[in-house]
């Protein structure tokens, strides 16, 4: 919890203060002793009260005091809320590889369709962007509420040579600075992002079933990222065993013709001791940390669309400072007027006997 106005805190002092003038004022009564002619009579007129009774009264006025007094502090506490615009850059891997048959029918196809159900169950007010990557990596849908043309999009994903996980990061960063003032471009000098700064609304989606082979390091771009307070989301996509490289006519872009029937992500041999079939799943989890994302395996077509049904709980999520000094002053004055209605209630005189 934090404060928008801590120098108010110094009203905390009036509560020593109160309870001294009333230690005060009650030795002060006792040296004025007053003289009657019958003390059975007073004693008659003064109302019956055990220990407690009298402190209750006390306790309930001094808590009311502290806690009016926090509230001039103008309490706040920092909560986590939908996102009414958030802004969602999915970054799809359209490298040769995406051809690999171990998820049927092959990765590509299964990744579109994980992405379209992605699209289709996002809330009201959420854009989505599109970037597609292999060697290169460019928006193919600008960031829009237009599920239609996001759907339409995905079907004309083909594939390419190479695999540009980093340059995809600061494709993203530079389409959600567009739409987002807040948000510096890739080119802007910007300081690292303080502690404790809440993350932007915006989020980056990162698919790939590869290596980076090109461009700029994956673990470059999401520094870059995360001095935005772009949080970055990966999914390494595919499984560890060999299988066909299969793509209909209509995937098959510049990769066609490799040794494989498609290339990228560095076919014909191992990428850096690597096999440009497998996900770097190490460089992917890097990214993630460091942006504050979170990394998701998936094997295969379902746990794809497991992942990427689970984002929306974390990324479509942002925080904000709930003022809090309503509830302070109401539970205050609460307090306050239960320790004045108590002792009132409880220090009523009873009527004396009228003498013969």
């Amino acid at each position: 919890m934090s404060f928008a106005w801590p120098s108010a805190l110094l009203a905390l002092l009036a509560v020593p203060a109160v309870l001294g003038i009333a230690w005060w004022s009650r030795r002060r009564r006792r040296r004025a002793a007053v003289r009657v002619a019958s003390a059975a009579l007073v004693r008659a007129a003064l109302p019956g009260r055990t220990l407690w009774r009298r402190r209750i009264p006390a306790i309930l006025l001094v808590l009311g005091l502290l806690v009016l007094a926090v509230g001039a502090a103008r309490p706040q506490a920092r909560v986590a809320v939908p996102a009414s615009s958030t802004t969602i850059l999915l970054a799809l891997d359209v490298s040769g590889s995406m051809c690999s048959t171990d998820v049927e029918p092959n990765r590509l196809t299964a990744a579109e369709k994980a992405a379209a159900e992605f699209i289709r169950a996002q809330p009201g007010g959420a854009r989505i962007g599109l970037v597609a990557f292999a060697g290169v990596a460019g928006v193919l849908v600008p960031p829009t509420d237009d599920t239609d043309a996001l759907l339409a999009a995905l079907p004309n994903l083909t594939t390419s040579r190479g695999t540009a996980i980093g340059q995809a990061i600061l494709t993203s960063v530079d389409a959600i600075a567009d739409l987002d003032p807040a948000v510096p471009p890739t080119g802007a000098d910007v300081t690292g992002r303080a502690a404790g700064t809440p993350y932007a609304a915006d989020v980056i989606v990162v698919l790939t079933d590869g290596a980076n082979t090109q461009g700029v390091d994956p673990q470059t771009a999401a520094k870059q990222a995360a001095a935005r307070g772009l949080r970055v989301y990966t999914i390494g996509f595919g499984t560890t065993r060999p299988a066909p490289i299969v793509c209909d006519s209509s995937q098959l872009g510049d990769s066609a013709g490799g040794p494989f029937g498609g290339g990228g992500g560095g076919f014909g041999g191992p990428f850096g001791g690597r096999s440009p079939l497998i996900a770097d799943d190490a460089a992917l989890k890097q990214v993630a940390a460091t942006t504050g994302g979170q990394f998701y395996s998936a094997k295969d077509a379902g746990q794809l669309q497991s992942a990427l049904a689970d984002l929306p709980r974390a990324i479509t999520v942002t925080h904000k400072h709930l003022d809090l000094a309503a509830w302070f002053a109401a539970l205050g004055g609460l307090l306050t007027a239960a320790a004045i209605g108590l002792s009132l209630w409880w220090n009523r005189v009873r009527h004396l006997p009228t003498p013969p």
